[in-house]
């Protein structure tokens, strides 16, 4: 089972489905239907039935029951895209086998290293077998990883079909990275009782608890004159973006919060003189904390419209997400189950809030409960990333189980 995981998830991580915040199609990118595709080719294989690639670019099929047991319709959840903030394309994993403790070059020719003194917990994996990027881009364990745990153990199933189970579901989203995975999802198609997100980082995680989320789109305008005669003229856009990310609470940045703490993020800064654009993101995982954060930043660009003129700075300020919190306790045996389901396989469970999103919180608010379980990778969206493979062959056999104890009980 570790091999066909690993394999998959390899061959998976070469195909390129980054996914782009700045188109309005879905998916927002041509190339996650490359992944799709192969996935549609992949499961009409394994013979699971109601195989379908919609014309958003999602993915969707089932596995019917082999028992007349009564056992809820169980759905399982990943997405096809990685992050737009780091290469997708070229994706070379490397395994590194037993690992040793030491450092794991990655890139000699530039000095790129993955070293346990800047990422401690990979001294969790001394003697497992590690894939990492080849340092020039992500990995793509984001959640690649989580697509291939949930088919290997698919495939486990038909594979042995003495198991009994009932039926399953599969989802697999484009664009979960830019935060639309569960725009166009069709719970009512889709037809779970209710799923899991196989989107998780460290082995053992499980999550239930996510941010709220919101983004806000600035544009500043400003004034250019001559330097040499600007004075009392020149309007610098940059400055005044300056000033307000200066009005921001310095300790709320992601550098400086942790656990169920908030943050402002300034995600990108482009500017001249004459206008400058700026995109933040707002999280929060207490709803009233949220909502002020979202009100202490429109009212610092009130306050700057004041002082340099009405319509000097436009904000798009939009919800992007909730925390499911409030849907999935009113069923968290769903929670209970995965948490039993990981002691049984020899995983200890470490239920945690998720400092990020995934599309189960918009799924839960759209109808379908859908807590989070580990993929386990590390360090996602950048050239550290990781994934020990017995982390994933772990999860495989994470999904085996919760199956298995819905259908005993």
């Amino acid at each position: 089972m570790m091999s066909k995981v690993q394999d998959r998830f390899i061959r998976y991580a070469k195909i390129d489905t980054q996914s782009d915040p700045n188109s309005d199609t879905c998916p927002s990118t041509k190339k996650q239907l490359h992944l799709a595709k192969e996935l549609v080719r992949e499961l009409n294989a394994l013979g699971l039935q109601d195989v379908c690639l919609d014309e958003n670019g999602y993915v969707m099929a089932t596995l019917p029951a082999n028992t007349d047991r009564e056992i809820p319709v169980i759905g399982f959840i990943s997405h096809m895209d990685t992050a737009p903030d780091a290469s997708g394309k070229g994706v070379n994993p490397q395994i590194h086998k037993n690992y040793d403790g030491k450092n794991i070059i990655l890139n000699k020719e530039k000095n790129i290293v993955l070293s346990p003194d800047d990422f401690p917990e990979l001294l969790n994996y001394v003697g497992q077998d590690i894939i990492t990027t080849d340092g020039t881009t992500l990995l793509g364990a984001d959640d690649k990883a989580g697509i291939a745990e949930i088919v290997t153990a698919i495939e486990h199933l038909v594979e042995n079909p003495d198991l009994p189970h009932g039926t399953i579901k599969l989802g697999f989203t484009p664009d979960e990275e830019i935060g639309r995975g569960a725009d166009k999802f069709d719970v009512k198609k889709f037809g779970a009782n209710f799923a899991y997100t196989l989107d998780g980082g460290e082995i053992g995680e499980l999550e239930y608890e996510n941010f709220n989320a919101s983004m806000a789109k600035i544009k500043i305008h400003g004034r250019n004159v001559h330097p040499g005669t600007a004075k009392n003229q020149m309007i610098n856009s940059m400055m005044i973006a300056m000033e307000l990310h200066a009005m921001l609470p310095v300790n709320e940045r992601p550098e400086y919060t942790e656990g169920y703490e908030g943050f402002y993020m300034l995600m990108s800064f482009n500017g001249t003189v004459e206008e400058t654009e700026l995109l933040y993101i707002i999280r929060d995982h207490d709803m009233a904390k949220f909502r002020k954060k979202n009100e202490i930043m429109q009212k610092a660009v009130e306050f700057l419209n004041n002082k340099y003129g009405e319509k000097t700075i436009e904000m798009d300020l939009k919800d992007q997400y909730y925390n499911m919190k409030e849907k999935v306790e009113p069923v968290k045996h769903i929670v209970d189950r995965v948490e039993q389901a990981m002691k049984d396989v020899g995983v200890e469970p470490k239920i945690k809030a998720i400092r990020g999103g995934t599309d189960g919180s918009r799924l839960s608010y759209m109808g379908l409960p859908t807590p989070n379980i580990f993929t386990g990778g590390h360090n996602f969206h950048g050239k550290f990333e990781y994934i020990p493979i017995q982390s994933m062959e772990k999860a495989v056999r994470v999904i085996l189980k919760l199956i298995d104890n819905y259908a005993a009980k």
